[in-house]
């Protein structure tokens, strides 16, 4: 029994982590560092890939959108902890609104690599991998401060004055409790 428990649980955690939006979309394990090196043995591979945005340009029949390329952790989110790997371009068909999809969010593709494109970089022209999206995410912006914690509830974000220290709705302490969190002597 305790064999099917734990098989069990190796199943439902397999299918945790990522995004619908990107899950659902067969992609191959190549970074982009391996695809970067020669895209043409590459073309027409399904990749998952993420960063941050750069640039957004809407043409009439499609968007592209730069992205400065991070590795993705186990959950499919760029690991700004680590070094940029390039850039990538993406097209989607879809109208992609620059306000919503706005200069330093992050974001996950799931798509089909098709070569690349050329951009121009400062003064210097470059060419970049090209991929066209069949699934994007975009990452919600957690609010991180001294005071706060990350914005959402249960974490320091709303309610939770910490067991010590100071938060300026609920002073100092378990919610307000000027005594409580303060060192005994």
């Amino acid at each position: 029994m305790r064999q099917y428990s734990l098989l069990v649980c190796l199943l439902l955690s397999a299918c945790a982590g990522l995004p619908s939006a990107v899950k659902d979309v067969p992609v191959k394990d190549i970074s982009y560092s391996q695809a970067s090196q020669n895209l043409n043995s590459y073309k027409d591979t399904s990749v998952r890939w993420g960063g941050v945005i750069i640039d957004v340009e809407n043409e009439q029949d499609f968007t592209l959108v730069q992205i400065l390329s991070y590795p993705l952790n186990y959950y499919g989110r760029p690991q700004l902890n680590k070094s940029s790997e390039g850039r990538f371009v993406i097209k989607s068909t879809e109208f992609l609104d620059p306000a919503v999809y706005a200069k330093d969010k992050e974001i996950t593709v799931a798509g089909t690599l098709q070569g690349d494109i050329e951009r121009t970089i400062g003064k210097k022209t470059v060419r970049l991998p090209l991929l066209v999206s069949k699934g994007i995410y975009l990452w919600p912006i957690y609010l991180a401060s001294p005071y706060y914690g990350y914005g959402y509830p249960g974490y320091g974000g709303w309610g939770y004055g910490g067991y010590g220290g100071f938060n300026p709705y609920f002073g100092y302490g378990y919610y307000g409790n000027p005594y409580w969190g303060r060192p005994y002597w």
